[in-house]
């Protein structure tokens, strides 16, 4: 059936100026394991060296082989700079990598990590939509919307966010 006799055609999906991209597909599903120096100082606030030292050394580092760490201190205790070398120390040749700070700042560095990489020039040009919906398996934070935002303006004719059916307009050149 041609256009002609009624058959519907989807210009916006033949037209090679629209781009889709979902930054779901930079996510590293590798499993973030989280460390809160808290539970290894006295009473929650106070760093002693050498019962810190103790806790450290009797801790189960194996549970972070092949994994994320993420090291954080949930109380308002003054941590020295030492003791997150010593958790890196302890951690280092079990984690795949070791974070200071909060998981969702953690997650925002994969993925700038990985869109570091990619060739923002490709874009030049396009009308791009920043696929808007992600899975709570996959989260993609909204400061990873803000780095490919910044990434993609010099070179887009238009961003977009949402789905092509129904977007929100971000940016025009």
């Amino acid at each position: 059936m041609s256009e002609q006799q009624g058959e519907i055609v989807n210009k916006v999906k033949q037209s090679n100026k629209l781009v889709t991209l979902d930054l779901q597909k930079y996510f590293d599903d590798t499993p973030i394991l989280e460390f809160d120096i808290k539970d290894y100082l006295y009473e929650g606030l106070i760093l002693k060296e050498k019962e810190f030292r103790a806790r450290l050394e009797n801790h189960d580092w194996e549970q972070y082989a092949g994994k994320y760490l993420v090291v954080y201190c949930s109380s308002d205790a003054i941590i020295s700079k030492w003791a997150y070398m010593l958790i890196a120390g302890h951690a280092s040749s079990y984690a795949k990598d070791i974070f200071k700070g909060t998981k969702e700042d953690f997650l925002f560095e994969l993925y700038r990590r990985k869109l570091e990489n990619v060739n923002w020039k490709d874009y030049k040009d396009k009308f791009v939509i920043l696929k808007g919906c992600s899975s709570k398996d996959k989260p993609v934070p909204e400061s990873v919307y803000l780095f490919a935002a910044k990434k993609l303006v010099p070179y887009v004719k238009k961003l977009m966010y949402g789905e092509a059916c129904s977007n929100v307009p971000v940016y025009r050149s």
